[in-house]
């Protein structure tokens, strides 16, 4: 089979596992759409709600852009008042509705039935009509033809990303370019400390990317992704793993960080994205059930893994430098014992609940940041302990 053979649902693919990959997510998404009305706003939260939570699990872009049409459906729908907590009702009112409408009797006009005068009026009010229909056809049109093209450049930005995350993840442990790296040659912190051995399981992902510093997770969650690091916090903003231009960026580790030794707090930072990938899902610990369900982190170097548990969840924002406050994004390193015990009871007093979780001057931490649009550069954090 031919390159130009690989291709699945207008995407080419470079390799025949991936292209039966492919094929895999346009099974799993015919048969979604076979159990799905998708003329049903109920339904399309409820899949909304499905493919973010990690329900349905995909291997290519192919299952990226379906999950992209239905995010799109459902901001659609919210533009129309139509939200998941009134879907039901709406859809109850718009059948109701159609019913009374199709009742209606109709009928139709006679220009015999009226005089000249009359029949005149009558015509020259239809082509008023007519012209009025033709112009809201063209404006319409036009309007539709910005709304392609804005959705093209978006997916023209996704398609640039040849390899997906879940193909990423399936690199972990893989050994297919790992010979051609054995020892770690970056090192964004020089120091004269002697860098560890790359575990194995990161070894490939290593050869393809050297910023690449750790993977975190979290059960149950799409939080599932490589973290990068390089001279800034810039960067990954708007970058993917293969360094190419994307606007979900990617996650990366502070880069006045340490991986090895350990800074006494690692910030990772990332996109607070509406379609739920990257941190777009990171508030849901606002709750505490959730956090109580989702309290284990796991985030591993490149060197160690390692466990964490959540201890503090609380909102801030980026103040300015003159600014005498608590500002959590600046706490890597606890130089003393009192320094430490400060910033802890500082997260503590702004936590939205209480984990019961606390830490001892020495404890490793790790802290998860995002956007909060709630305030003026609002952020919204996690803060866990490392257990394990």
């Amino acid at each position: 089979m031919t390159a130009d053979e690989l291709t699945v649902a207008g995407r080419r693919f470079r390799t025949r596992a991936d292209y039966e990959a492919a094929l895999r997510d346009q099974k799993k998404i015919e048969r979604i759409k076979a159990e799905t009305d998708l003329d049903n706003p109920k339904q399309i939260y409820e899949l909304l709600k499905d493919l973010q939570s990690g329900s349905y699990r995909f291997e290519t872009i192919v299952g990226r852009d379906f999950d992209d049409e239905i995010y799109e459906k459902a901001e659609a729908l919210k533009k129309q008042g139509i939200t998941p907590e009134n879907a039901a009702k709406t859809v109850k009112a718009y059948k109701k509705k159609k019913e009374k409408r199709s009742k209606k009797k109709e009928y139709s006009v006679n220009l015999s039935d009226y005089d000249k005068d009359m029949q005149k009026q009558i015509l020259i009010e239809l082509r008023k009509q007519e012209k009025r229909r033709k112009l809201i056809v063209v404006l319409s049109s036009l309007v539709a033809v910005l709304c392609f093209g804005y959705f093209g450049v978006y997916y023209f930005f996704a398609a640039r990303t040849s390899m997906d995350y879940e193909q990423l993840s399936d690199l972990k442990g893989s050994d297919a370019l790992s010979e051609t790296q054995e020892k770690n040659d970056f090192s964004l912190h020089k120091s004269s400390v002697k860098l560890p051995d790359i575990l194995d399981e990161y070894k490939t992902l290593y050869s393809k990317n050297k910023r690449l510093i750790g993977w975190l997770k979290i059960d149950d969650t799409n939080i599932d992704y490589p973290v990068m690091q390089t001279e800034n916090n810039e960067y990954y903003l708007d970058h993917n793993f293969n360094q190419e231009y994307d606007k979900n960026g990617s996650l990366f580790l502070d880069c006045d960080c340490n991986v090895y030794p350990r800074s006494t707090n690692m910030i990772i930072y990332g996109h607070h994205m509406k379609s739920g990938s990257m941190f777009g899902n990171l508030q849901q610990y606002a709750k505490e059930s959730y956090g109580k369900k989702h309290s284990v982190i796991e985030f591993d170097t490149i060197y160690e893994k390692a466990t964490y548990q959540v201890m503090y969840v609380f909102r801030s924002q980026v103040y300015n430098e003159d600014d005498v406050v608590f500002k959590y994004y600046q706490f890597i390193e606890a130089n003393s014992e009192e320094e430490f015990n400060f910033c802890m009871k500082e997260m503590a007093s702004m936590s939205l609940y209480d984990t019961g979780v606390t830490a001892n001057f020495g404890d490793s931490l790790l802290t998860l940041s995002t956007c909060d649009s709630s305030r003026t550069d609002g952020r919204f954090v996690v803060v866990a302990k490392r257990i394990k």
